[in-house]
């Protein structure tokens, strides 16, 4: 039952209130050594230095509400972002680390959700708060401009507020302004001319967010609206940005019966309106594909989802509900979550698809009580699917879950997932749909008890396609605790998949009338990665602390079987060279070149496209030394390196990658920060 079933502690007296307001100004000093892209480029410094400064506040504005305020923060001392390797049509989704937005944050969260076993679904998302002071979107008209561009690394925060807390009269709150800077990119054309070109807007972002506990606690409800408007003075990037987005939801929960029954869901519309080139940008977005030829969508009404180049607006709606028991030994749940094909909140949140209707069934057993053979054991079965809005079945699977904790306070978990054969609306990247043949994934997971000063981590996953293992990844993680005040975790995983559908390029070709007009290439892909996440933590004095984190990752992928599906709605291909036509490889002096001529003798015009093997090195990480001087007062020396390189052998050898990445020529960033705290 958590907190409603808590107890409370009386007769606690304060000797003197504290300070009802205190100020943090800041000056911070940086030193950058970074290794030019382009030898050539006239604004690439091997090294510069820079300055600044700002302040943050905190007020007391009733013993439950505070106020938060910050102009020109900076975030120097926050831990890097890993590596990744993405290969997907979708963003990469980073955790918010910077300390004003992450204290407090659970006031701001919306789009309960819950789910005894679920795969492949997100909950609601209103807001995501490293969309203010993002890097600038429009760089790459900034580079289209001209020869060469110098774009702003970040876009500056000039100033954020937020009050959090609760209200006398039982309100939970969470309001947040923002305000960022107008970025400029400095252009460097053909002909030796400068000219500053727009990268980003002064943009206002708003979040408002209430909740009220009624019925003793037994019924939540809630509420929440966003707001981001852009100050676009640019043609060229009101091409690409809308110029307001809004958003608003209502969430509740409901139990009853003892807290044994709950109902919960969320409900919330979207808002985007920008000139037709931004709107038709979010039209044919990964999140949707509106220009899908096989897409029925369409309508007239306040959420249209046709496609529409001239469109000045888009609007959708979305919403999830759970009926559940979730209390008892044997539980139970039925779950539905929609996002219609216009739902678009990424001006101030994140969300990587729409046009889905995602249901799910549970049924779990528990056993609580301890025996000599467990302290804990549970077993789920149930099973999920998923249909867009032109009533494809996009998704279905059956699952089977077990965990246990063992008398010696060890948990082990494991599952398995079968997926039947499926249609994709997304294989193709705005092309018809396609689908995929059946798939079976197991997993297991073993953790020592953590309660120790070492204890141990380890994962398995095993994919099968068609009957056929496919992928395999595993990783582990080592936490060591030789003192109170010393922690290492070390956290090394690899993975290996062997995947038939991975996406090439798309070609304009009159003769592929199966496809309207379009060739969609395809390969068999061999990928391994392998990586290592570090961290120490060292706490010397309770003023005193060093944070180290590091994570070298190697990964290389090889395409083969260059091919393209046979007709929409099937799973089957044509390879190039052994089903249908010819093809052949020849090396270039910007690399290996492949050519295909699709039919052979027949009418297809040849086409040609780079070859897509790579190898990627990349090693990133940080150093922080914080010392709190005097109370509250805190100097943070930081040492940031990172280092990449890539090539395009294909195969993976990890000895010529390790020592081909300490080759690398290193980016280091120095820092210092000095904090000094004044209490009013």
């Amino acid at each position: 039952g958590g907190p409603p079933f808590f107890g409370h502690l009386n007769g606690l007296d304060r000797e003197a209130s504290p300070e009802r307001a205190e100020v943090l100004p800041y000056v911070v000093g940086r030193s950058s050594y970074v290794r030019p892209a382009d030898a050539g480029d006239p604004f690439a410094r091997p090294s510069f230095q820079d300055f600044r400064m700002g302040v943050d506040a905190k007020y007391l504005l009733t013993s439950n509400l505070t106020l938060d305020a910050t102009i020109n923060p900076d975030f120097g001392q926050v831990e890097v972002d890993p590596a990744v390797v993405n290969l997907s049509a979708f963003e990469t989704y980073y955790e918010e680390k910077r300390p004003f937005f992450v204290e407090g944050q659970g006031m701001f969260s919306f789009g309960n959700f819950s789910c005894f076993f679920c795969s492949n679904v997100s909950s609601m998302n209103l807001f995501y708060s490293r969309r203010i002071g993002r890097s600038p979107q429009g760089a790459d008209v900034a580079y289209d401009a001209g020869e060469y561009a110098d774009v702003p690394e970040n876009t500056a925060i000039v100033g954020a507020a937020k009050v959090t807390g609760r209200t006398t009269s039982g309100w939970s709150v969470g309001a947040l302004e923002a305000v960022t800077a107008r970025e400029n990119a400095t252009v460097l054309t053909g002909a030796g001319a400068e000219l500053s070109q727009e990268v980003e807007p002064a943009s206002n972002y708003v979040v408002a967010r209430v909740r009220r506990d009624l019925l003793g606690g037994n019924l939540v409800l809630g509420g929440i609206a966003t707001s981001v408007y852009r100050g676009i003075r640019s043609d060229a990037l009101a091409a690409e940005l809308p110029r307001h987005a809004e958003s608003g939801g209502i969430d509740w929960t409901w139990w009853w019966h003892n807290r044994t029954y709950r109902f919960m869901g969320n409900l919330a519309v979207t808002n985007v309106v920008g000139d037709p080139a931004a709107i038709l940008l979010r039209q044919e977005s990964s999140a949707r594909y509106f220009q899908r030829p096989d897409r029925k969508g369409g309508g007239n009404g306040l959420f249209s989802d046709a496609y529409d180049p001239s469109a000045t607006a888009l609007r959708g709606y979305g919403g999830y509900a759970r009926l559940a028991k979730d209390g008892g030994n044997w539980r139970g749940e039925m779950s539905v979550n929609f996002r219609s094909p216009g739902f678009e909140p990424n001006d101030l949140a994140y969300a990587s698809r729409a046009d889905y209707v995602w249901m799910s069934a549970n049924l779990n057993r528990q056993f609580t009580k301890p025996t000599r053979w467990y302290r804990r054991f549970d077993f789920i079965v149930g099973g999920q699917q998923e249909l867009n809005y032109d009533g494809d079945l996009t998704s279905r699977q059956v699952q089977a879950w077990v965990g246990t904790q063992t008398p010696f306070y060890w948990w082990a978990t494991a599952f398995i997932i079968h997926r039947p054969s499926y249609l994709d609306d997304r294989l193709t990247r705005g092309g018809p749909v396609v689908r995929r043949p059946a798939n079976d994934y197991g997993y297991l997971d073993l953790e020592t008890d953590s309660r120790r000063p070492v204890y141990v981590g380890l994962s398995v996953g095993r994919g099968w396609l068609q009957g056929a293992p496919y992928s395999v990844d595993a990783s582990t993680y080592i936490t060591v605790k030789p003192a109170s005040n010393v922690q290492l975790s070390v956290g090394p995983s690899y993975s290996s998949e062997t995947w038939p559908y991975q996406w090439v390029t798309r070609v304009d070709d009159a003769t592929a009338t199966a496809f309207y007009g379009t060739r969609y290439v395809f390969a068999d892909m061999d990928q391994r990665t392998v990586s290592m996440d570090t961290r120490l933590n060292v706490i010397f004095s309770p003023t005193m602390s060093l944070e180290l984190f590091a994570q070298p990752l190697i990964s290389a992928a090889r395409y083969s079987r260059f091919k393209e599906y046979d007709v929409p709605r099937s799973t089957r291909f044509d390879v190039y060279g052994v089903d249908v036509g010819e093809i052949s490889v020849q090396d270039t002096d910007d690399g290996r070149v492949y050519t295909v001529d699709p039919d052979g003798a027949g009418p297809a015009a040849s086409f040609e496209f780079d070859d897509p093997d790579f190898n990627f090195r990349s090693l990133r990480g940080n150093a922080v030394f914080r010392w709190e001087y005097r109370p509250g007062s805190t100097l943070y020396l930081v040492w940031t390196q990172s280092r990449s390189g890539s090539a395009a052998y294909g195969d993976f050898d990890f000895g010529r990658d390790q020592r081909a990445l300490f080759a690398n020529r290193p980016d280091n960033i120095l820092l210092i920060k000095l904090t000094y705290w004044l209490g009013l």
